[in-house]
């Protein structure tokens, strides 16, 4: 085997040393502190030199890892401004507040956490009192993503502060009546208080990033200057074990966003246990942002710790603090002196000797209390260390311990995060802790009371003037009175009326053309932002690169290859386009951020984003639901989509499912477009009602998803037929009859048939109404079914209306009323999207679609594999109909026959 020393050796050996000399001389002193010191020394001095040449600018590798302390000393600490015993009062207010109200909720089985916001509440309150800004200065303020555990403090504070009432803390997790509090951070529940839904984990830190670098692509582009928001993620440390908390750590460094601040809650707990029973995850995280080009603020320990620092003089304490796994710290936090003593401090005589000058009361209170995270002036020394640091995003690694201040009953216990209520003893030894005027007659029959010091009181008065200072109340969500956006030009719609003639255009790049004409308009063009996947090139849009730009906050600083080209590809500090990479999740956080602009700061701005079909819900449905929470408008653009219509890739292309994914979320109206002039009328559709005027009772908190496909076919003209703009948008209109197609057929008094088909779909359908006429003498008309979903939207309202007593008759019903004959439903999807409307067709359905898993082929070939060509609508409609017995049964199988089905 080669030896491993060896080949470190050889490796060395390329590198030249102009000072062999020199370099050996270093390695000597070095191994001379190992044998006279020992490798702790050692190691010791290597740490400082490598923080010396950090701090003095020399290229060197980073320390992934720092010393298991404050990142701040104790000396080097601001000032904390400010009245600190006032804003004591005020948070042991919003603690009780915030226990009582789980606690009485917990009556009615709804649940609740009490021990999350019980460890972070120093995190919240130094922030609301010092650092969060408030929209009434410029009306963004700051953005902060709350923990959605930690809702309960937050309604407390708000609680204190007058935004909230007595029976809206009673009615926490209870909503229906119409004045209840949501359970987590919801903007559609309550959206004058909440900006961003949090509790699907992981997806607060990931959007976090994405919205600090959207507010920079604001301000680039001219949009608006909110280069003073600053960006707060509010985070536990087991929330960072989810794929997409890390995912866009590199982005953030990279781009330098120092409007962000991370702040995770490292209580070492999750749900059922320790975070990392035998490691540390504060080290662990330390290192993966500290490697990802992130500014690391560590607070661990209280002022409590201090003297026991002090008396470190061999390093051993920092030693054993570095060593000891996480599950042991959690231990310590429930057990006596003699057992701290004995495991802690008699692993080290240096540690035995410093024990012996401990008081048992000292020891209990630092292992016990004293952590950096619940003390305000460890908190605000970190805040302004993160704010003040520039040139890269910071994380702040606060220790606490979860349910601290509720008793020994809840700190640090596994089940703490289960447990939802406290008892009346626990609240009355919780009431001494905090020094709270609440007595025990206000105990009435065993119900704990809210506590409030007056609306008037000094506190109240202090809490509100800071605000005030800051900006305003915070969180708070407020969409602003603007003017609703004009429509685009009507040309930019009108020239798809006329169809493509003898060219063959794809939906997909009829949409991409679409867009091309509507970032022109001088109104609103600027408005548009345009996120692809990279994939821009599969959906011709690359000739959008010189026009448009790509956003990059460095420019371009090369000369692209590709520079003598007409469509070269182009980035520059203004650009309009955000081209993510490789990444469907952040590009979605990206569209999310567009969306919701209009409300965090005023801006109505109108992203699209193009992805591959089946990478789109599939991957990132949680976002489609957190985009659908947050209220954010635009419009998703499934690509390639369809089952059979991307030749080649096969199974995991291959999207048959994706609408019914879509279907299942109330914020997404979803459309299946056939033609260039539908995704023309959606499109305008979309935005009017988003951004335009919305009719009455129309809600412009939606989205618009829209399949557009690769196949290049024919793009008809609209028919001249009226309601036509109506049927696109309700999901339904008669394309032809076979009359107004001028096909003959061959049977007098023929048997009719109503075709429905959507997407692609309607080619196959097309030519299976010439093949019926002409080769069986059936008569088809063929109809657009632009969106399932939406038919089967308007028809719930109308089955809802009938229970109140209204008559009301859904849309598809009118829309197929006295149409002769039964229906036959195509899609290039399962046939669970078409047949979500099936109850409501008076006329016999069946329907076809691409049930199962994709595969690899020809598009004929796949159609035929999943029954959905021409020939398979032939014979499914012939089948249809014999059934009625309005043709002969030999008809069905002399047609299998000569299609060879």
């Amino acid at each position: 085997m080669t030896d491993p020393n060896a080949i470190q050796a050889s490796e060395l050996d390329q590198l030249p040393d102009r000072d062999p000399e020199e370099t050996a001389e270093w390695q000597a002193s070095l191994d001379a502190v190992a044998k006279a010191a020992g490798p702790h020394r050692a190691a010791y001095l290597m740490r400082r030199t490598l923080e010396r040449a950090e701090g003095n600018g020399i290229a060197l590798p980073k320390l992934l890892e720092t010393d298991y302390v404050n990142t701040i000393p104790t000396a080097a600490e601001p000032g904390l401004p400010g009245d600190p015993a006032m804003e004591a009062r005020i948070t042991a207010w919003n603690r009780w507040n915030a226990a009582a109200m789980v606690t009485r909720g917990s009556k009615y089985g709804v649940g609740g956490h009490i021990a999350t916001f019980a460890s972070a509440a120093w995190l919240y309150e130094t922030g609301f009192n010092h650092f969060f800004r408030g929209k009434e200065a410029d009306g963004s303020g700051d953005q902060l993503y709350i923990q959605g555990h930690a809702s309960p403090g937050i309604y407390a504070r708000a609680f204190l502060d007058g935004r909230l009432n007595e029976q809206q803390l009673d009615n926490f997790r209870r909503e229906s009546g119409g004045n209840g509090l949501p359970s987590y951070p919801h903007p559609r529940r309550l959206p004058w208080l909440w900006e961003f839904p949090t509790v699907s984990m992981g997806l607060g830190p990931l959007s976090a990033i994405y919205q600090a670098r959207f507010n920079r692509y604001l301000t680039a582009r001219g949009i608006k200057d909110v280069s003073q928001s600053h960006v707060w993620a509010f985070l536990g440390d087991g929330e960072m074990d989810e794929p997409e908390s890390t995912a866009a750590l590199a982005l953030a460094s990279r781009e330098g966003l120092d409007n962000l601040t991370f702040v995770i809650n490292c209580n070492l707990q999750r749900l059922d246990g320790p975070v990392r029973a035998n490691f540390k995850i504060v080290q662990e995280l330390e290192a993966q942002f500290r490697g990802a080009g992130w500014n690391v603020v560590k607070s661990l320990w209280g002022s409590a710790w201090d003297e026991l620092f002090q008396l470190d003089t061999t390093g051993a304490l920092v030693r054993r603090l570095r060593e000891v796994p996480d599950a042991q710290v959690q231990t310590y936090q429930t057990r006596d002196a003699a057992y701290i003593r004995q495991d802690f401090f008699g692993k080290d005589p240096a540690l035995v000797e410093m024990a012996k000058l401990l008081s048992d009361d000292k020891i209990l209170e630092c292992f016990h209390l004293s952590r950096g995270g619940h003390e305000a002036r460890k908190v605000y020394a970190a805040y302004k260390a993160a704010v003040e640091f520039k040139g890269a995003p910071t994380v702040i690694l606060a220790q606490t311990v979860k349910g601290h201040t509720l008793g020994e009953g809840f700190a640090s216990k596994n089940a703490n995060h289960q447990m939802k209520k406290l008892t009346v003893d626990e609240f009355k030894t919780m009431r001494d802790l905090l020094e709270l005027p609440i007595k025990d007659s206000d105990f009435v029959d065993g119900v704990v009371p809210y506590g409030h010091p007056g609306a008037d009181s000094p506190e109240v008065r202090y809490l509100q003037e800071r605000r005030a200072a800051l900006g305003g109340p915070a969180p708070a969500r407020r969409v602003h009175p603007v003017a609703p956006l004009p429509a685009p030009a009507e040309k930019a719609f009108a020239s798809f009326d006329k169809g493509s003639g003898s060219q063959n255009v794809a939906t997909t790049m009829a949409f991409v053309r679409l867009i091309k004409d509507l970032v022109r308009d001088k109104e609103t063009g600027k408005r548009w932002v345009p996120i692809v996947p990279d994939e821009a090139r599969t959906f011709g849009m690359e000739s959008l690169f010189p026009s448009l730009g790509i956003y990059s906050p460095k420019g371009q600083t090369y000369e692209p290859v590709d520079r003598d080209q007409l469509m070269y590809y182009k980035e520059a500090q203004n650009g309009q386009i955000l081209n993510e990479g490789i990444t469907e999740a952040g590009s979605m956080a990206d569209f999310i951020a567009a969306s919701t602009s209009y409300a965090t700061h005023g801006e109505a701005m109108i992203p699209f984003y193009i992805f591959y079909s089946m990478f789109g819900w599939q991957r990132t449905a949680d976002q489609m639901w957190q985009l659908g929470d947050q209220l954010g408008r635009g419009f998703l653009v499934g690509a390639t989509a369809g089952r059979t219509t991307l030749t080649g890739e096969g199974l995991q292309h291959a999207d048959g499912h994706s609408p019914v994914i879509a279907a299942t979320n109330p914020a997404a109206l979803t459309y299946d477009p056939a033609f260039a002039y539908e995704v023309a009328t959606i499109v305008r559709d979309g935005i009017r009602r988003m951004y335009g005027e919305a009719a009455p009772g129309e809600d412009p908190n939606v989205f618009y998803y829209l399949t557009v496909y690769n196949e290049p076919l024919p793009q008809p003209a609209k028919p001249s037929a009226t309601g036509i703009d109506e049927g696109i948008v309700k999901g339904l209109y008669r394309f032809n009859t076979v009359e107004s197609a001028g096909i003959s057929v061959a049977a007098a008094n023929a048997p009719r048939i109503q075709l429905l088909g959507s997407g692609t779909a309607i080619h196959w359908v097309l030519k299976a109404q010439r093949m019926l006429a002409e080769e069986w003498g059936v008569a088809a008309d063929v109809w657009s079914a632009t969106s399932f979903t939406e038919l089967r939207r308007d028809a719930l309202e109308a089955d809802e209306a009938l229970l109140r007593g209204e008559e009301r008759v859904p849309y598809v019903r009118k829309a197929l009323h006295g149409a002769e004959g039964p229906v036959l439903a195509v899609s290039d999807y399962m046939r669970q999207v078409p047949d979500q409307i099936a109850q409501w067709v008076e006329q016999d359905w069946s329907s076809l679609g691409a049930d199962g898993f994709g595969l690899s082929d020809t598009r004929e070939g796949a159609r035929r594999h999943f029954g959905v060509d021409a020939e398979s609508v032939v014979v499914a409609a012939l089948a249809q109909l014999a059934r009625r017995g309005e043709v002969k049964a030999t008809a069905v199988k002399e047609a299998r026959e000569k299609y060879g089905l």
